[in-house]
């Protein structure tokens, strides 16, 4: 494997403009430096030493994108001409599902993580149930796809959490998979662990989490395994919760408990645990996930894609939750306007403003969502940290005249100019240095749609 998100050059220096490190606002003139793919010196207020390349604008940590679904990125605006749901979407989906191999696979993945470094991004969630072939048959290597998706990234030059995700059942119920959900499960949660923890990564750049596709998906039994296979390996582990009404109505009449709480019973829930979109939630719940130290990942764009509803993020802060953010499906890959859609969201929900300042939103965007996916010593820019940083312009036609620590607010994807992942320089000027992003997305989009 050719990995371009390892470690980076012996020595480098860059000058901000402006650099968050934390606190309420940026600070201004400041000298960042860093060796062998961490930083080891960070100064502010300093006037530009000569021969350091500078970085207008504002530069921020890098940003995670906590929850992706990488092959959804083909259906952008493909399921808007027919009204629907959640569930007519997903039979769209479907249909892109059944088209993959681990070569197309690898080749739409690799222009979908560029996508997010041209966004900021320095690493990725992947949430990765696609495991099989189309008959549900394993392949000669079982983890073929989880190797593309790893190779997708370290040639995207951004790192990778696969979030091996166990799909067991069509329901609540139980039901047995059927059609294109073959390819997602496993003969039962023995078999997803044994395959799941086969799985070895090649290269720094990649590691391994585990997830809960859903309490539709994973029987209350198996619940357990999935969770002790996580802790002993001290990962991450992720779960879609209450997406959608139907499944907490589902999980209601099948065990008499909302998700959050069958989750809990489960030992699902705690500090290394995030719960996707958590939208429709009691007060219970919210309670439930602060008091065990889950996260949660919220995608607006998605959840207002596809209809699925305003979330409680006002009420899940207050409770003490971790925030962080995705994009999922990929219907907008701009974690900035992720960010800004939390506040908005949250307005909207409650006809008042100001539940977040740029403070917290940044935190989202960076710390939280690296934390989250189990880089601690990513996000921050700081000694020690992982020298991850994407800079923003603000002169923009939508960041000009904009105060600096209101940029977060005002700029979108299309105003980065520079990420850098461990110290290597991965977009410069606006433009991805190895990959030519929009014609790798149209030959991989086009490849599994026609």
């Amino acid at each position: 494997m050719t990995a371009t998100a390892g470690p980076g050059p012996a020595a480098t220096r860059w000058y901000a403009e402006y650099a968050w490190l934390g606190g309420p606002e940026p600070a201004a003139g400041v000298l960042i430096e860093a060796q062998g793919g961490r930083f080891t010196a960070v100064r502010a207020q300093v006037p530009p030493p000569a021969g350091v390349p500078r970085l207008p604008g504002l530069t921020l940590p890098g940003l995670a994108d906590a929850h992706s679904h990488a092959f959804h990125r083909a259906l952008r605006g493909r399921t808007h001409a027919e009204k629907g749901s959640f569930w007519t979407w997903r039979e769209r989906m479907y249909a892109v599902a059944d088209r993959l191999n681990p070569d197309s696979y690898l080749a739409l993945a690799r222009a979908v993580y560029a996508e997010l470094a041209l966004a900021g991004a320095s690493c990725v969630g992947e949430f990765h149930y696609l495991h099989h072939d189309p008959r549900g048959r394993p392949y000669a290597d079982p983890n073929v796809m989880a190797d593309a998706l790893a190779q997708a990234a370290a040639d995207a030059g951004i790192r990778i959490t696969l979030l091996d995700t166990c799909y067991l059942a069509a329901g609540v119920d139980g039901a047995p998979l059927a059609g294109t959900q073959r390819r997602f499960g496993d003969a039962d949660v023995a078999a997803w662990a044994s395959r799941a923890g086969a799985w070895e990564p090649a290269g720094g750049h990649a590691r391994p989490g585990a997830a809960v596709h859903s309490v539709r998906a994973v029987p209350a039994a198996a619940l357990p395994e999935v969770a002790g296979w996580a802790a002993r390996r001290h990962a991450p582990l992720h779960v879609h919760l209450s997406e959608q009404p139907a499944e907490n109505d589902a999980c209601l009449a099948r065990h008499g408990r909302t998700p959050a709480a069958l989750l809990a019973d489960a030992g699902v829930l705690g500090p290394r645990t995030t719960a996707v979109h958590a939208t429709h939630l009691t007060g219970a719940d919210v309670a439930l996930l602060g008091d065990s130290g889950t996260g949660v990942c919220l995608c607006p764009t998605t959840e207002r894609d596809l209809a699925d509803g305003i979330g409680p993020a006002g009420s899940l802060a207050a409770a003490g939750v971790p925030l962080s953010l995705g994009s999922d499906s990929h219907a907008v890959i701009d974690l900035f306007e992720e960010a800004r859609a939390v506040e908005a969201h949250e307005r909207l929900r409650t006809g008042r403003r100001g539940h977040f300042p740029p403070a917290d939103l940044v935190a989202m965007a960076t710390s939280a969502g690296h934390a989250a996916l189990g880089w601690p010593d990513a996000g921050v820019i700081a000694p020690g940290a992982r020298a991850d940083l994407v800079t923003v312009r603000s002169d923009s036609p939508r960041t000009a005249g904009v105060d600096p620590a209101g940029l977060p607010l005002a700029a979108t994807a299309a105003d980065v100019t520079d990420v850098v992942v461990g110290g290597r320089p991965v977009v410069r000027a606006g433009r991805h240095l190895h990959i030519d992003v929009a014609a790798e997305l149209t030959a991989a989009i086009r490849a599994v749609t026609r």
